[in-house]
């Protein structure tokens, strides 16, 4: 156990700490801290369903938001290993009826390192949509679009929209449901057994139900939205004990040799940054030359993150079924740096802003 040798365990500061942000009749958290393949800290505090009182614990299932990106990424680098796409395709060779002067300059590379200017599908939806919006009326919304935001692989832009498109990408080219390819190709093999995709009939094992704060600082149920449906970007349901399997599974290259397929097409944020994007993750090359991975999911009724160093086997990740709630992280962060747990530079609220 990593102590002080004044004071409290760093498990017992960071139990105070949730205890304290986290009350027993309310929504709450789930947070997994490993170093060197050491479990340091799993544990859940307050509730995953309010009106059932069920608790929250390590097998709980969240909705990832964008960290379900780096699963969406991890298909495309199947295919990609599979010899079934490069990254140097254009959306014209999947999407034959996209706009022409669009389709023809956005690749598959643009769409994985947020650098297409493509369109948000969000500032697209009809203002009276009431039906939750899916991976296939992304395509709808946007393949007409004969403008982008900037020309392709000059910038960086966040984007929903592009991976909802390689969603889309994944099922033309494997001709599977990507459902069913996910399952197949990642979830299955990497042993994550209760992990899900949503939608709107499928059943989640010990799903966490979404809340958000009112304006008076109340909870109140905010599990879904239009938004909230669609796949590629946004949708898997995990736990820490399977997300956990997701990262040795990354860690020993297992499906992919994760840094050299990033080397291949990672996009610097900006000219100051050295920060880059690339296959679902936000990652740089820290001072001690070892690569640290990060990503952040939000939505309306959870907020997510994880933070990743695989050559030394190091990773923190929350999972909050409470919208906005990323401000616990740089606490919990502070006190890991206090209990000389974490060496990460991460600078949380820079990456943060560029999903935004």
């Amino acid at each position: 156990m990593i102590n002080l040798s004044f004071g409290q365990t760093f498990q017992q500061a960071l139990d105070s700490l949730l205890e304290h942000n986290f009350p027993v009749n309310s929504a709450g958290i789930a947070v997994l801290v490993m170093k060197n393949n050491q479990e340091i800290y799993k544990k859940g505090a307050g509730l995953a369903n309010i009106e059932k009182k069920e608790a929250i614990t390590p097998n709980t299932n969240f909705r990832m938001a964008s960290v379900s990106k780096q699963f969406t990424a991890m298909c495309i680098m199947l295919l990609e290993k599979q010899g079934k796409l490069s990254y140097e395709d254009n959306l014209l060779k999947f999407f034959p009826d996209f706009a022409i002067s669009v389709g023809k300059n956005i690749k598959i590379k643009h769409l994985l390192t947020h650098s297409s200017g493509i369109i948000d599908y969000e500032d697209l939806i009809p203002e009276k949509q009431t039906l939750q919006i899916l991976d296939d009326d992304v395509l709808r919304l946007v393949k007409n679009q004969t403008t982008t935001y900037f020309e392709a692989g000059k910038k960086f832009r966040y984007s929903n929209t592009g991976f909802c498109l390689l969603e889309q990408i994944v099922e033309k080219v494997s001709g599977e449901k990507y459902s069913s390819f996910i399952e197949k190709n990642i979830f299955s093999p990497v042993g994550m057994r209760n992990t899900r995709l949503y939608s709107e009939n499928t059943q989640i094992p010990n799903r966490a139900m979404g809340y958000a704060r009112n304006e008076k600082g109340e909870i109140t149920f905010s599990d879904q939205s239009i938004t909230s449906a669609t796949k590629g970007d946004g949708c898997v349901y995990t736990s820490l004990n399977d997300y956990k399997k997701w990262v040795i599974a990354l860690n020993k290259n297992q499906l992919v040799n994760l840094e050299t397929q990033l080397a291949k097409i990672n996009y610097q944020i900006n000219d100051t940054s050295k920060f880059e994007y690339g296959l679902g993750w936000f990652n740089y090359q820290n001072s001690k030359n070892q690569l640290e991975l990060y990503h952040t999911g939000s939505t309306c009724g959870f907020s997510n993150s994880v933070s990743i160093i695989p050559k030394n086997n190091y990773l923190f990740v929350f999972f909050s079924n409470i919208a906005n709630n990323h401000g616990i992280e740089e606490s919990i962060y502070d006190l890991m740096k206090k209990y000389q747990i974490t060496d990460s530079e991460i600078n949380f609220k820079f990456l943060l802003d560029q999903t935004r």
